[in-house]
């Protein structure tokens, strides 16, 4: 999660300084981008959180992190375990049709990339 954070405060950073210097073409194709990419980004924060407050919920549910136990930040409360588990499930499941979308959108670079990698070896051989 802190590499996560790091991240996107480095990105702000430089869209900060890319756009104060030339504002975008603001397109359809420009906003649909910015947009996927910025859920994305929110997703990949709000998943963990949202299992983590899941796994909070529960008595004596210690979450484990590459062997170190995290610290509880949510209280303890059994009402809040079918909220936390919904919500987890939505935004994994959300997240996961944003990945898919994204993948799609994607598609003609990696065949475009693929292309030019294909013709190298043809080239080469």
């Amino acid at each position: 999660m802190a590499l996560l954070t790091w991240r996107i405060l480095i990105i702000l950073r430089v869209w900060w300084k890319k756009y104060t210097k030339r504002l975008p073409k603001y397109s359809f194709q420009w906003m649909k981008k910015v947009a996927l990419h910025t859920s994305l980004y929110i997703f990949m924060w709000a998943v963990p959180i949202s299992g983590f407050f899941f796994s909070n919920s529960f008595k004596n549910n210690n979450v484990r992190f590459v062997g170190v136990t995290l610290p509880d930040l949510f209280p303890q409360n059994s009402d809040l375990v079918n909220l936390g588990r919904n919500i987890h499930f939505w935004l994994s499941y959300t997240f996961l049709a944003f990945i898919i979308l994204h993948t799609i959108e994607q598609f003609k670079v990696v065949k475009g990339f693929w292309r030019r990698i294909s013709k190298r070896k043809t080239k080469a051989s």
